[in-house]
């Protein structure tokens, strides 16, 4: 399940490191953060769901690589990304 276009530009402008970035890590993370939160939602009504429970597993993997990838790299942004979108405590 895709996100709305709306949804997706509104992620984009917020998490932007520039006006025309849409590839850093940042940016990524924040995009499969709302797609998960989207598929969250729909396993409630949904539970037998299970072709998209895989699709949420990869997501959250892929995720979870961003994320290291991130911390490895540049651990002043990967603590910003967190803080910002409330991924881990």
């Amino acid at each position: 399940m895709a996100l709305a276009i709306e949804a997706k530009r509104q992620i984009l402008t917020k998490n932007q490191t520039h006006k025309s970035d849409t590839g850093s890590p940042e940016v990524q993370i924040a995009l499969l953060s709302g797609q998960i939160a989207q598929l969250t939602e729909h396993f409630k009504a949904h539970q037998k769901d299970h072709a998209s429970r895989r699709g949420l597993l990869m997501m959250v993997a892929k995720r979870r690589r961003l994320l290291t990838y991130l911390k490895n790299t540049s651990p002043e942004r990967y603590k910003a990304v967190l803080q910002k979108l409330a991924i881990r405590h």
